[in-house]
């Protein structure tokens, strides 16, 4: 990401990189060592994106977004809002009511967090980007305040009555973040 940013022109395409990580935390920029509560053999990797601590593994969609704001006429905060649009019209495709919260960047089904949000910005374009929650497991959340809130639940469609895998579900992500960008 950080490679195809720095190389990236003004006639570069941007993409939507789709993948599922192996476990791992991700620590943000302004990420606090007191949000990791215990070590459980997984790797924490410090990166260059905004936020705390977060995790990562199979059964989570993770989307990085390479996007030129400028020539998509938008800054920082209104693509956050349409990243959270796609995810919460993803979400009731599958008949799951989700919802944003003030100040908390990301995507709830009642109290606990669905999917996280993490960018990082340079020269005007993005990278980094969304994680959403659908068959993996939620022990390792347990080892960390997730995105610094303690006690901050979160949820999976699985959990949520959606039998669809993440394989299927991939898709219909890419299709509704291509119609919010």
């Amino acid at each position: 990401m950080q490679a195809f940013t720095a190389t990236r022109d003004a006639e570069t395409p941007d993409e939507i990189w789709l993948l599922e990580h192996p476990p791992v935390f991700t620590q943000g920029q302004a990420g606090k060592r007191e949000h990791l509560l215990a070590d459980i053999g997984i790797p924490v990797v410090p990166i260059d994106r905004g936020g705390q601590v977060t995790y990562h593994g199979p059964g989570q969609i993770v989307a990085y977004l390479l996007i030129d704001l400028k020539r998509r006429g938008y800054g920082v905060r209104e693509l956050v809002r349409r990243m959270e649009q796609a995810l919460i019209d993803l979400l009731a495709e599958l008949g799951i009511a989700a919802a944003r919260r003030e100040g908390a960047p990301g995507v709830y089904v009642n109290d606990a967090k669905i999917a996280a949000l993490g960018l990082r910005v340079k020269g005007g374009c993005t990278y980094h980007g969304l994680s959403l929650n659908v068959d993996l497991d939620l022990a390792p959340f347990q080892a960390i305040n997730p995105c610094g809130y303690p006690g901050l639940e979160v949820t999976r469609t699985r959990d949520l009555g959606v039998a669809a895998n993440s394989e299927e579900i991939t898709g219909k992500l890419a299709r509704h973040l291509l119609e919010a960008l």
